[in-house]
């Protein structure tokens, strides 16, 4: 009994043993050599952990820069106007023809004016200031009180554009010629009409024109409308050079691509809309797009408007398919419309800004043609039709003089009342589209299945000549 009892008190203490968490630590005598070994293999794996970690540091950043070279528009803050408008020149809006120009529009569908700021002859058209608009010099005042234009402007809830001419400049040529286009042997280039040119690559030039538009800003016009935003296109331009060193690799396209978005980014910082003004003609042309270095879709995801000016009587004969596009007002509007919307199609990307298109509509006689017609009404009317036939909801209209046919636009009743036809139009439209794609997907469904019918039907008929075949042979 004792002796058995002596075993169970070794059988517990041998468990309990067992039980304990410290491991055995076993004293081994290592060599200078092993102990050297093991100190290199540390110091290589703590060399390769940084190495890793510098590695994955540096694709990080990578992808940061990629995503940071990436240009992205920034959008104002602010609600957008659905824009009818008329172009003033800085003369109108600064005299007594205002009183008659804002009873028509408080009595039309007319809301909104794009004004003159920094005009063709490269002025300023009413005092402002800063450093380097007061260095160049060029601020006069046709618009003698801005502030009090301004203020009766909104209190009749009109919408205001404030227009500036930008690579077009003879002014900006007597006082700062280093900017501007120069030929071979060093001479200010000038086109036909005696016009100086701005050199697109001259970034100097373009803190001068965004300074402009930025005092406009303050000044409290809604947007700010970017003209002449592009290369002169005339014969003598060939002689016109552009070093190396200043275009660093950028073609037309890229460097008033480039502008654009430093304007924009400027003025999105003013909380204000921006547009630009574009040649009709670059929609869907390669040649007219790297004439002029305006990139249609490019531009269109820089601004918050773009405005293509589509005058029928700037077309040549045949475009469209019309042989005097003057004569046809609606086909060649809803053409260059229709064109438009098509160009933009193939560059949109989802998720990607671009800009609404506000086209620019002919409110004047091409006198000067040998087919014209007089453009009053019905030839109005029949843009702004084509405009919302397009799909487009926005116009504005030029007349250079400013002598517009105030019979052309509708009353506010009336405008009401075609939006809400023009809706209910849509909405069928969109429901008739929609119902033809799900009858096309409805065939194609019913032409795969009868498709796969037949195939396993074939199928089936081979199996069964087999099997019979197979059955004559036995």
């Amino acid at each position: 009994m004792k002796k058995r009892s002596t075993i169970l008190l070794l059988l517990c203490a041998l468990l309990v043993g067992c039980q304990q968490k410290n491991p055995l630590v076993y004293n081994v005598n290592k060599s200078d050599e092993l102990r050297e070994y093991e100190s290199e293999s540390a110091q290589e794996s703590l060399f390769a952990e940084s190495l890793a970690q510098k590695e994955s540091m540096e694709a990080e950043e990578s992808i940061a820069a990629e995503q940071a070279a990436v240009w992205t528009k920034k959008l104002p803050q602010k609600t957008a106007t659905r824009v009818k408008g008329i172009y003033l020149t800085a003369a109108t809006a600064g005299s007594s023809r205002m009183t008659d120009i804002l009873t028509h529009m408080d009595e039309t569908e007319l809301n909104a004016v794009v004004i003159d700021i920094l005009g063709d002859t490269g002025h300023i058209e009413y005092a402002m200031s800063s450093p380097l608009i007061d260095e160049i010099g060029a601020a006069e005042g046709t618009i003698q009180d801005l502030p009090a234009l301004m203020s009766t402007l909104k209190a009749h809830g009109i919408y205001t554009i404030a227009r500036i001419v930008t690579f077009r400049d003879p002014y900006l040529a007597t006082v700062k010629p280093e900017w501007m286009n120069h030929t071979k042997d060093g001479a200010v280039f000038e086109d036909s009409s005696g016009m100086a040119w701005v050199d697109p690559y001259n970034r100097d030039a373009w803190e001068y024109k965004v300074e402009v538009a930025e005092q406009c800003a303050d000044a409290g016009f809604d947007e700010i409308q970017f003209d002449y935003v592009r290369f002169c296109t005339e014969r003598g331009m060939n002689e016109v050079v552009y070093s190396e060193e200043e275009t660093a690799g950028m073609d037309k396209t890229d460097i008033i691509t480039e502008f654009v978005r430093f304007a924009s980014d400027r003025l999105a910082a003013k909380n204000v809309f921006m547009s630009t003004d574009v040649f009709g003609t670059i929609i869907g042309s390669y040649v007219d797009t790297v004439s002029v270095g305006q990139d249609y879709s490019a531009m269109a995801g820089a601004v918050d408007y773009m405005c293509p000016m589509i005058y029928p009587s700037h077309y040549g004969n045949g475009n469209f398919g019309l042989d005097v596009p003057d004569l046809e007002p609606y086909k060649a509007i809803l053409g260059a419309c229709n064109a438009s919307k098509k160009d933009l199609a193939l560059e949109h990307t989802e998720g990607v800004h671009q800009a609404i298109v506000r086209p620019w509509l002919q409110g004047f006689t091409a006198s000067w043609l040998k087919s014209f017609q007089h453009y009053g009404r019905e030839q109005i009317r029949e843009e702004i039709q084509a405009v919302y036939d397009a799909g487009y909801d926005e116009w504005i209209l030029w007349n250079a003089s400013n002598e517009y046919d105030w019979t052309a636009f509708l009353s506010k009743k009336e405008a009401a009342e075609e939006d809400q036809a023009l809706e209910a139009k849509r909405q069928m439209e969109l429901a008739a589209a929609q119902s033809a794609r799900q009858t096309a997907e409805e065939s194609e469904s019913a032409s795969r299945a009868a498709a796969l019918e037949s195939i396993a039907q074939s199928r089936e008929a081979e199996e069964a000549q087999e099997t019979a075949a197979a059955s004559q042979e036995n």
